[in-house]
């Protein structure tokens, strides 16, 4: 018995010095939701890679000791086939590194499937740029939002900067990140003001990634925030992307650890259509709907629920009066506490003309919807971070 005792004791000590003192965790570092091919181009000339070769620059939320790419085909019309893909720190002279799946370097994702690569061994500090670079040999025509690219013709081993920047869809809908502590996950939802669509092409100056930079500095290694607006999005209706409602489930919460979404959307929803004659847009009752939804599936997943005011969009090319009577009452109605969210963003106080409520200076827009670089500065930095768990040192 004591012989026994003894070879289970030491079974046990050698198992436990076996394992990892800390375990591996892996977190979104950065997220490019899916949205279907816009069809840009022609039919008989459709924008896509063609024996190409693509790069993508990325800014990671979160420090890593491994990365893990998503590749997605989940609302691709056609298998999409990777020829070939490396990733590598963004302007180091550190080595590319391959990226396979299962041990493959080329591969095919089926239509409506997504597929995980193998951990990428890299250390990588928060907020540091991450290059994939993946070559198409055939005709792919992506399905994940507009994001800023470096396209060459060919095979190449690696895409050089002076390659102009182009607003493309890509392939790549989330990278991992593994490290050895949970951060607090917050996921900004919405259109694309949070996509970013009038930032400067390449700069991460929309605000999700601004706001990240402020919770980098102010509580470190604490808060990942990615994002994943798509232009155009709404809360109820699908339009060139899924709804909000459709596509809650694939974009927020089958991301590992999230812990709080700001919901930041709903002008789409509310405007006129534009055409003629001009069908009304979604009134308060609907919208209240949508948004509750949104809050209750959230909440059922343990996740915490962030709504965001809308903000104004007088003097732009859809602005009329009903659908602006609209907009303020469903502000009043998220800042009045009953609204089923945990808390509350007033971007609309944030951005809007002191003197004239229902306009954006002129300082900070484009076209009297979307802000510009100093427009999506002003959102960040009007964000209390107590609300996303930051506690500064």
């Amino acid at each position: 018995m004591l012989r026994w005792i003894t070879a289970l004791s030491f079974a046990l000590v050698t198992s436990a010095a076996a394992l990892p003192t800390q375990a591996q965790v892996w977190v979104p570092a950065w997220t490019a939701s899916p949205a279907p091919d816009r069809q840009d181009g022609t039919p008989e000339a459709p924008v896509q890679f063609a024996n190409q070769t693509v790069r993508q620059d990325m800014r990671l939320g979160s420090w890593a000791t491994a990365l893990r790419f998503r590749i997605t085909n989940e609302l691709g019309a056609a298998p999409l086939h990777i020829g070939g893909a490396t990733a590598q720190r963004t302007g180091t002279a550190t080595p590319a590194r391959l990226v396979t799946f299962n041990g493959r370097s080329e591969v095919t994702v089926p239509v409506g499937a997504v597929l995980l690569s193998d951990p990428v061994p890299m250390a990588v500090p928060a907020l540091a740029d991450v290059s994939l670079t993946v070559y198409f040999p055939e005709p792919t025509q992506p399905a994940v939002r507009r994001t800023a690219l470096r396209i060459a013709d060919g095979r190449q081993a690696e895409v050089a900067d002076k390659v102009k920047l182009a607003y493309r869809q890509n392939v790549v809908s989330a990278v991992l990140a593994e490290r050895i502590t949970t951060p607090i996950v917050v996921v900004a939802l919405g259109d694309s003001i949070t996509e970013g669509a009038t930032a400067t092409r390449g700069s991460n100056g929309d605000w999700p990634s601004l706001l990240a930079t402020r919770l980098q500095q102010a509580c470190p290694d604490q808060v990942v925030l990615v994002n994943a607006g798509i232009s155009g999005n709404k809360v109820m209706d699908h339009g060139r992307s899924h709804s909000a409602l459709a596509r809650l489930d694939r974009d927020v919460i089958a991301l590992p650890h999230v812990d709080r979404v700001i919901l930041f959307e709903g002008i789409n929803d509310i405007r006129h259509d534009g055409g003629t004659p001009p069908v009304a847009g979604r009134n308060a009752d609907d919208m209240v709907l949508g948004y509750r939804q949104v809050a209750e599936r959230l909440h059922s997943n343990g996740i915490r629920a962030i709504a965001a005011t809308m903000t104004p969009f007088g003097g732009s090319d859809r602005y009329e009066p009903v659908s602006a009577g609209t907009r303020t009452t469903l502000n009043t109605w998220m800042r009045g506490g009953r609204s089923g969210f945990d808390a509350l963003i007033d971007f609309d106080q944030i951005l809007r003309d002191p003197a004239k409520p229902e306009f954006l200076p002129e300082a900070i827009t484009r076209d009297f919807l979307h802000p510009n670089d100093e427009g999506y500065r002003r959102m960040a930095d009007g964000v209390d971070l107590a609300l996303l768990g930051c506690k500064a040192r």
